[in-house]
């Protein structure tokens, strides 16, 4: 269009004469009065420089360039109004992409719980989930390569982050399937004073690793370790294969295997209770701050 801008209230005057046929109705329904009316039409006409209606007795009707240009702008409305309408959703956390990092553990139970609950809720959010090392995860969301992150603590903010707790969990015992333990309901610490563990590393889960050390103490126990990993899901390895015992987050029952059990600790420590934690920048957009409290009311509805 030469020397004349298309905007919003044009179209609407338009479509309401092309709907209406009369500018006296089309003005009154625009809540204006008929001269204004006629006048935007009719500069509308010369800047196109085309005839959009003939005028009859009965009011207007579309010519054959009308009829063509109304097709045009009511799709030109529909996506103004669509383009506003996705813009307010993605203003209140509603609609967009979000790359969320997750540590392996939560693969079984919360990851997937999260993508059903927002399916159900935020249908137009997508969640973009990448698994990566605890130890990985903190620097790619400091840097944006992530928007934000689920994992394992005790972990502290750090520069530039953000750590919430979402949720906690108990620790359970993995026993290989024809341990002498097996037969037991629940299994204590103490029990497993002679038996090979597997613990996490405190290279790569820290604060994990620190949990588990503080529970053996606790209860008078000097673990026996055989094997030191690097992520939990990795611990289950060992008592599958027959080889030691581990302890692990409950969510990781999940991970059913024919080859072992899952115990609970009848020892009722605060350390053997695994915070799980939501890490992000500071100032996050609304489609986060909308995760961070779905993931919370996922762990609280458990």
């Amino acid at each position: 269009m030469l020397g004349m801008e298309l905007t919003q209230r044009l179209l609407e005057q338009f479509l309401a004469v092309a709907d209406e046929r009369n500018i006296g109705r089309a003005a009154q329904r625009l809540s204006m009065t008929q001269p204004p009316l006629t006048q935007a039409i009719q500069r509308l006409e010369r800047a196109m420089g085309v005839k959009l209606f003939d005028r009859t007795a009965r009011g207007v009707e579309l010519t054959a360039a009308g009829r063509s240009f109304c097709e045009d702008a009511e799709r030109l409305r529909a996506a103004h109004d669509a383009a506003i309408r996705r813009t307010r959703r993605v203003a209140a956390g509603e609609e967009g992409v979000v790359d969320i990092g997750f540590a392996v553990s939560l693969a079984y139970r919360f990851a997937p719980d999260l993508l059903r609950a927002a399916a159900a809720v935020l249908p137009e959010l997508t969640l973009h989930l990448v698994q990566t090392r605890t130890m990985h995860m903190f620097e790619a969301v400091r840097s944006g390569q992530l928007d934000m992150a689920f994992t394992r603590g005790p972990v502290e903010s750090g520069e530039g982050l953000v750590v919430s707790e979402v949720g906690r969990e108990k620790t359970v015992v993995v026993l290989p399937k024809r341990h002498r333990l097996a037969q037991k309901r629940t299994v204590a610490l103490a029990d497993l004073r002679d038996e090979p563990l597997v613990l996490p590393s405190e290279q790569s889960l820290p604060g994990v690793a620190a949990q588990m050390h503080s529970a053996f103490r606790a209860a008078g126990v000097v673990p026996r370790i055989a094997a030191h990993t690097d992520e939990l899901a990795g611990m289950m390895t060992y008592p599958i294969a027959g080889l030691a015992v581990c302890l692990v987050p409950e969510q990781i029952v999940a991970m059913g295997h024919p080859e072992v059990v899952y115990r609970t600790l009848s020892d009722h420590l605060p350390s053997l209770n695994t915070r799980v934690v939501a890490v992000h920048r500071p100032r996050v957009d609304p489609a986060v701050v909308r995760l961070l409290d779905l993931a919370t009311s996922i762990w609280a509805g458990e």
